[in-house]
């Protein structure tokens, strides 16, 4: 004879049904955008130094051999960083009667997508660009640069001297803020000691350089990034004829 219905119902109510185990969560397949994301994680949080494909691995909790599957190398992957950088810079139309300006205003944006994620502008001085938007962006200077008047040739190497010197720019800014969050690195200066220890120097050894300490440390570092581009551009001379 079996139990009575109501005491079996009695009894699931009193002790719930074994739930069933539930499925587990899908991984997040890996994909060129996804290795692209963790890389800027890892480098706006770490910088660049701390970039290798294994430290990108752990941020997306696989190992290096799956991101091999998408990318070749280290190096590829500096040519992915900078190409979603890149993607960010607007580049306008070339104007004749405003290239110089237009310069200033794509180089300035290069700038500060550098200085956001500290070092990576050493990606850009290390590899030959192949990314699609990096070349879209150099394409576009090299627009600006030839309707300004210049000749092909002067065209072309004024835009790596400027590309140059913007990477190189940002490289130090991020390197001395990077210094200065670590306590052992009192050696790195800031422009009130220095014009102290200008003016502290033997005046027989560095006259010129005790009496123009003002003069050697004044202005940001974006006022001489200004100054040093304006002096590039000075440079450069319309083709004639």
């Amino acid at each position: 004879m079996s139990d009575d219905p109501r005491r079996r119902r009695a009894a699931r109510h009193a002790q719930p049904a074994e739930q069933a185990p539930a499925a587990p969560a899908r991984k997040k397949p890996i994909t060129v955008e996804r290795i692209t994301d963790a890389a800027l994680e890892v480098v706006a949080t770490e910088g660049y130094d701390a970039l290798t494909i294994r430290r990108v691995a752990t941020v997306l909790g696989t190992g290096p051999s799956s991101l091999y599957a998408h990318i070749v190398n280290k190096d590829d992957l500096d040519d992915l960083l900078i190409g979603r950088l890149y993607a960010e810079v607007v580049v306008p139309a070339p104007d004749p009667g405003a290239w110089r300006g237009q310069l200033v205003g794509v180089y300035t944006q290069i700038r500060d997508l550098y200085l956001t994620y500290p070092g990576v502008s050493r990606a850009a001085l290390a590899v030959v660009p192949t990314n699609l938007a990096t070349l879209r962006v150099g394409e576009g200077i090299l627009a600006i640069l030839l309707a300004g008047g210049l000749d092909p040739r002067t065209a072309g190497w004024a835009r790596d001297a400027l590309s140059l010197y913007v990477g190189a720019y940002a490289l130090e800014q991020s390197m001395v803020r990077q210094r200065r969050r670590h306590e052992d690195q009192e050696w790195v200066l800031g422009p009130e000691e220095l014009l102290e220890r200008f003016g502290a120097l033997p005046a027989e050894q560095f006259p010129h350089t005790r009496r123009h300490a003002a003069e050697l440390v004044c202005g940001t570092g974006h006022d001489r990034f200004a100054f040093a581009l304006g002096l590039l551009l000075d440079g450069l001379r319309p083709a004639s004829g």
